[in-house]
């Protein structure tokens, strides 16, 4: 069996030259040997995502991996990544294989679905995150924020010098921006809280992608995951289920809140009238709380850390927070700072650190046929560090977004949402939710890394760390 990957290093434009100055270049995984074999890769890979690549990527346009079953192509180059995801989206459906490992807990939904499917569900559930409907959820997420920080006040209070795993607080927080904005309930109900444990029991021994994803196999042959897994996706179907239910009891008497669940529960599809169905809603609510839980709170926990290592972006966030009211959702739409932060944190440890998609003909990439069937990988991680790009690619460096590069990259080299007609239909609700939470604990705590627990970024669902992000909290 070969090396791999082959990577094509094709003479090309040269790296971008670095903006200067002092840059923090915090945590990024050591990247493994150039060439091992696929069985060490698939070990690697099993273990984590991020650590099985090598240090090649971060400079190719285009890279091949050839396995006996199936072949896949590592898509760097801008022009490209358009091509995929905006130019010609439907040549390039969203591949059955990162379903494998997800579908016990996400079923059908919009995540996982293609063609006439996804469609229609799209033209039930993006009129719920339309513009306008941002300001009427505002309030639930200032809510769930000052919540989080509360929480945060009472365990300082009690144990004032120890750190805190900030990771554990974030995913609390997230999960109840969700809950409150989703059905109008704090994460403190009963129903809200065994989501959130048995999300997080799913979310730790699940990988991206099972071994149905390197082998394929027959639709009619079942598919095989952890025990663990099985029960924890069950019951989390389970309990989104009885939510669903009691909140279609609640529309059809007339005494639903307006929020989210109620807003797509009761909007028909434009062409043929139809809404979601009890099931249909449990696989979008499932969904909702992994893009809109689990991905905001990685986001939102690497942000703490990184301005954690520079204490003057967080003293100009919380210069910035000041205007920050529960009635002032044009201030919170302004917070440049923090959103500038928040943005380069999705930059440097993106959420979702790689997007697969199928080649539904042949197609010609850089001189070479990228055949049917063929797995086009698109990733975030080494897109947001591509050292042809940008400048400093791997330094934690928030003022990049003023600039030139900054601006350019914005543009052709980042997709922490995914883009065109697939991007995440909650990036608008992200880029609120993110700046908000993190102005308001840097408002009114000082954050400061823990020097021995430096964390170590792996994937499994989201990118997050080994071990978690330790910091130190001070109330200012």
């Amino acid at each position: 069996m070969g090396d791999l990957p082959h990577l094509d290093d094709r003479p090309d434009s040269e790296a971008a030259a670095s903006a200067g100055g002092p840059v923090i270049i915090p945590p990024k995984p050591a990247a493994r040997a150039a060439k091992v074999s696929l069985w060490r890769y698939l070990r690697l890979f099993r273990a984590d995502l991020l650590s099985a690549q090598p240090a090649k990527l971060y400079r190719a346009w285009m890279a091949e991996f050839r396995t006996p079953f199936f072949r896949s192509f590592l898509v760097n180059q801008p022009d490209l990544v358009r091509t995929v995801l905006k130019d010609r989206p439907e040549l390039f459906p969203k591949s059955n294989r990162i379903g494998e490992g997800l579908r016990p807990l996400l079923g059908n939904s919009v995540f996982l679905t293609n063609g006439e499917v996804w469609k229609r569900q799209r033209r039930i559930i993006d009129p719920a995150f339309e513009g306008g409907r941002l300001r009427e959820i505002y309030p639930a997420m200032y809510a769930a924020a000052e919540t989080a920080v509360a929480r945060l006040s009472t365990q300082l209070e009690q144990q004032p010098d120890r750190p805190i795993e900030i990771e554990a607080e974030t995913s609390h927080a997230a999960a109840d921006v969700i809950f409150r904005t989703l059905f109008s309930i704090p994460i403190e109900h009963h129903l809200a809280q065994e989501v959130f444990h048995r999300f997080r029991a799913y979310q730790q021994g699940q990988p991206i992608l099972n071994l149905a994803a390197f082998v394929p196999l027959p639709r009619w042959l079942p598919r095989f995951h952890r025990p663990a897994t099985r029960r924890n996706a069950a019951r989390i179907r389970g309990l989104i289920r009885d939510l669903t239910k009691q909140r279609m009891q609640a529309i059809a008497s007339g005494q639903a809140p307006d929020d989210l669940a109620t807003k797509i529960m009761t909007t028909q599809d434009p062409e043929t009238g139809e809404r979601f169905t009890t099931d249909e809603m449990v696989d979008q609510v499932a969904i909702f709380f992994l893009a809109g839980h689990e991905t905001s709170a990685s986001a939102l926990a690497w942000a703490l850390y990184l301005v954690a290592l520079t204490p003057d972006w967080q003293e100009e966030i919380a210069t910035e927070a000041a205007a920050l009211s529960l009635d002032q959702f044009a201030a919170a739409a302004k917070l440049r700072i923090s959103r500038d932060v928040f943005r380069e944190a999705l930059r440097l440890y993106p959420p979702v650190p790689m997007m697969v998609r199928e080649a539904s003909c042949p197609q010609q990439f850089r001189g070479r046929t990228v055949p049917k069937g063929a797995q086009v990988v698109l990733s975030p991680w080494h897109l947001h560090r591509h050292e042809r790009l940008w400048d400093n690619p791997d330094g934690f460096d928030p003022g990049r977004w003023q600039t030139e590069n900054g601006k350019t990259c914005q543009r052709e080299a980042y997709i922490p949402f995914s883009a065109g007609p697939r991007v995440c239909t909650g990036a608008g609700f992200a880029m609120i939710e993110g700046p908000l939470i993190l102005s308001l604990i840097l408002q009114r705590f000082r954050v400061k890394p823990v020097a021995e627990q430096e964390p170590v970024p792996v994937a499994h669902l989201t990118v997050r760390s080994k071990n978690g992000i330790w910091l130190q909290l001070v109330p200012r």
